[in-house]
């Protein structure tokens, strides 16, 4: 499954990015993170961006390609993906759809987290007030100034996006004012009728599930294992049975034929003597 979010600074995006990362097994790819393992790797494309970014200038779109080339074809990254940060503009999508056609791969969904930019300045605004009145400190990028300029650049470089992948049928659009849990349950609903999941496919059902069938399993091949000694044993025990079957079976026979011999030459015996018997008596008679 391959995803990109999209949406203005605050929509979301991280927190829903997180929340399918645990629920599908798939990895979320940040072009910041990817750029800085890259240079700290040392790859080819890693010390190029280096160079680029130690002169102060920026990264170019085909550095950033290749990087995230590079990552999408690392073991952890087969299941799927969720792109973080890119593509910001429409020549980065153009150049993402080149890539993934290379690589016989394609993007599942886009999906739009709308927002009401007034609601979102108005809770940054609350948010910096309630920290100010704790004593924290509030981050220099975190205020209400900066959020302006961020959703201007969004506006500009970014919601054009929104256009292109609408004519490409990959867009979905979902109201991130929900509560975040209703936006994760829209999300899932969304991936559903695109069919980048499986129906069944549920956090909570796969994690109750999972030691379920661990235990099975062993259970299966601990019955399995112990069946197999006793069905070798009984296999071994046969032929000697066998054997003693056939050994019983000779010596009954051995004593069924020498009790017949003997039987037989008893009768020769009283045969030939009763045959002597009169012969004697007859002579005897005749001299007389």
């Amino acid at each position: 499954m391959r995803i990109i979010l999209l949406g203005p600074p605050g929509s979301g995006k991280g927190t829903q990015a997180q929340l399918l990362v645990q629920r599908y097994g798939i990895v979320q790819l940040s072009t910041g993170e990817m750029l800085r393992a890259a240079v700290a790797a040392g790859t080819p494309v890693g010390l190029k961006a280096k160079e680029i970014m130690a002169s102060g200038g920026l990264v170019p779109d085909e550095v950033v390609v290749g990087i995230i080339s590079d990552r999408i074809d690392q073991p952890d990254a087969r299941n799927g993906f969720i792109l973080d940060g890119f593509p910001r503009t429409v020549p980065q999508a153009e150049a993402l759809d080149e890539l993934l056609r290379h690589k016989h791969l394609k993007l599942d969904a886009v999906i739009e987290l709308r927002v009401n930019e007034s609601a979102l300045l108005n809770r940054v605004e609350t948010r910096v007030a309630q920290m100010r009145e704790r004593g924290e400190e509030v981050r220099v990028d975190d205020t209400p100034e900066v959020l302006t300029k961020r959703l201007a650049s969004y506006r500009t470089q970014t919601e054009p996006l929104i256009h292109y992948y609408s004519e490409r049928r990959k867009l979905s659009t979902i109201d991130g004012m929900m509560a975040i849990d209703e936006v994760t349950r829209a999300v899932h609903r969304q991936l559903l009728a695109l069919g980048a999941v499986e129906p069944k496919t549920h956090a909570r059902s796969a994690a109750k599930s999972a030691p379920a069938k661990k235990a099975k399993a062993t259970k299966t091949a601990t019955k399995k294992a112990a069946k197999k000694p006793a069905k070798a044993a009984k296999k071994a025990a046969k032929p000697a049975k066998t054997a003693k079957k056939a050994a019983k079976k000779a010596v009954k026979g051995a004593k069924k034929a020498a009790k017949k011999t003997v039987k037989k030459a008893a009768k020769k015996t009283v045969k030939k003597g009763s045959k002597k018997g009169p012969k004697k008596v007859t002579k005897k008679r005749a001299k007389r």
